[in-house]
């Protein structure tokens, strides 16, 4: 993985496509064991979980609608669905010098999901409960996620748990150092972060499965 982050750097410092055309086996070489990663990362949580296909991002950005022209993204990632429709979220690992991480949840909720979940915690506290668990507190601090900025329209914007009522994505984050990126069984930590996320994962799954009565939809 020393390879992979040498070459970001190089790459953050030469982000144009003629630096780029020129590096382009070392772009590869460095694909190559991105891509490595992240198989090992997909088998390794695969036995445990219910995962769509593996999805590695391209390094190639859109810029057509960015007020950042840069052509090249200065990290490489991967993404892993859960397996629709019996269940839900989703599992991100990004990597870059100094800011890898990993990303789990749910990033953009349709609006009638995002109105199942406003009403579950609304009803009751589980979720509460288990986001203040010392497993999850302990690996990934409070949740993470954009926000409306008053309470949503059909809230009570006194509700005890408006904070949560607020939210427009449900996400966990954990970060990563350098050297723990380069560690050898780097891809089993990961791993074994995202196992950690299930209570949480399962939880939303379950919400957006069920009506309010806790029926099957």
């Amino acid at each position: 993985m020393q390879q992979v982050l040498d070459f970001i750097k190089k790459l953050e410092k030469n982000n144009n496509r003629e630096w780029f055309v020129e590096n382009k086996k070392s772009f590869e070489e460095a694909k190559e064991i991105a891509a490595s990663l992240f198989n090992a990362v997909y088998n390794e949580l695969k036995p445990a979980d219910h995962l769509g296909p593996l999805k590695i991002y391209r390094i190639y950005r859109d810029v057509r609608f960015s007020a950042d022209k840069t052509p090249y993204k200065n990290h490489f990632s991967m993404y892993m669905s859960r397996s629709q429709p019996d269940y839900r979220g989703g599992y991100y690992l990004h990597i870059e010098p100094g800011k890898s991480f990993i990303g789990i949840g749910f990033f953009d909720p349709n609006k009638e999901d995002l109105l199942r979940i406003r009403k579950e915690i609304e009803l009751d506290d589980e979720l509460e409960t288990i986001l203040n668990s010392k497993n999850i507190k302990t690996t990934f601090g409070n949740l993470e996620g954009d926000e409306v900025k008053t309470a949503p329209k059909g809230f009570d914007k006194t509700h005890e748990r408006i904070a949560l009522l607020k939210k427009k994505q449900f996400l966990l984050i954990h970060k990563f150092t350098d050297k723990e990126v380069l560690s050898p069984d780097f891809y089993k930590e990961v791993a074994n972060v995202f196992k950690k996320s299930r209570p949480f994962v399962d939880y939303i799954t379950d919400v957006l499965l069920t009506n309010l009565n806790g029926e099957k939809k």
